[in-house]
């Protein structure tokens, strides 16, 4: 009768419970993030692209990422077609070479928030699910799929609303004329001085979310959220005024949300890359810092825009002199009714 071997592996390993290969694990799921194992070096990306390395690195560079080594392999197959791809869509005119990095900036900013507030998000659940971390990146591999497509889908609908205004347009709309308003929390910077961090991070998610809703809901759209403050615009001055008033009724209603200071201006903007630019983002800006809480401030184009309309009534201020405009006339906006 012959002696059994040995077994050297461990009493965990033999009932069944061995401690899963964390490493492994990771790379399985990196491979699914990044679409494929990294396999190239810049200078082999680049060449197989059929791009320069300047270029390359420049692109990377406006995506958000710091500069790779030359000798380390950092890039995949879905790397290159990314470079392929941005090539072909310049030689079929689609993008405009002068433009590029400033497209890739974009992409990289909007996606780098998208993306870090995903992972938050997702380490919040592992915090309370206290699933072990080979259960956990099992769950993520799942999940990537269905927020891939929810983020398409996202995207394909405001594509279609976005093209629907545009084909249905007015000449002032072609022209760019659009109503601009900033939304700024009264006293933030005592607030972030008495509040936790978790308690200052629900309070803007409820802003956000209160102001996005009442945009959405009244015709506008939000450009952007920073801290205590939201960007919006609407396609007319009434659409600008319903949505100013609107957020001061709705932080009222809720009773624990700060106060509100709303400018609104009227005119030509520049939309670029998903940004607004010019004078009158700048005027709106300027009348938000001047608005007394839970007040909306206009500009002289805005109180023109509604002259007439019955649902509003403007009253003139005292001008004001702010930075880049000396001679600055103020109206008070309220419902007609108020």
């Amino acid at each position: 009768m012959t002696t059994p071997a040995p077994d050297d592996r461990s009493p965990a390993e033999l009932s069944g419970d061995a401690a899963p290969d964390l490493e492994a694990l990771q790379q399985r799921f990196e491979r699914s993030l990044l679409g494929g194992e990294r396999k190239f070096t810049r200078i082999e990306v680049s060449e197989r692209a059929g791009i320069s390395i300047e270029r390359a690195e420049r692109m990377w560079h406006a995506l958000g990422f710091a500069t790779v080594p030359d000798d380390e392999v950092a890039f995949t197959d879905a790397d290159v077609e990314a470079l392929r791809l941005v090539v072909a869509l310049e030689d079929d005119g689609f993008i405009d070479p002068a433009i590029e990095s400033s497209l890739a900036r974009k992409l990289g900013q909007t996606q780098s928030r998208l993306a870090s507030w995903q992972s938050a998000m997702f380490l919040e659940f592992l915090g309370q699910s206290k699933l072990p971390v080979d259960e956990a990146i099992e769950v993520a591999d799942l999940l990537l799929p269905a927020m891939e497509r929810l983020q398409t889908y996202a995207w394909r609908r405001h594509l279609a609303a976005a093209a629907g205004r545009a084909m249905a347009g007015s000449d002032e709309l072609a022209r760019g004329i659009r109503a601009v308003g900033f939304a700024d929390i009264v006293s933030y910077t005592r607030l972030t001085r008495r509040l936790t961090e978790a308690e200052l991070g629900e309070l803007i998610e409820r802003f956000e979310g209160t102001a996005a809703d009442v945009v959405a809901l009244n015709g506008g759209r939000v450009i952007k959220s920073i801290g205590d403050e939201v960007l919006f615009v609407t396609d007319t001055a009434a659409q600008g005024a319903a949505v100013a008033l609107a957020l001061q009724d709705a932080v009222a209603a809720v009773g624990d949300l700060p106060e509100l200071r709303i400018g609104l201006a009227y005119g030509t903007i520049l939309i670029r890359l998903g940004d607004v630019y010019g004078e009158t983002v700048n005027i709106a800006a300027r009348l938000t810092a001047e608005c007394r809480p839970g007040r909306v401030l206009a500009d002289r184009e805005m109180a023109a825009a509604l002259d007439g309309h019955d649902d509003y009534r403007l009253r003139r201020l005292r001008r004001v002199s702010v930075r880049g405009y000396h001679h600055l006339i103020p109206y008070a906006l309220q419902r007609a009714d108020d």
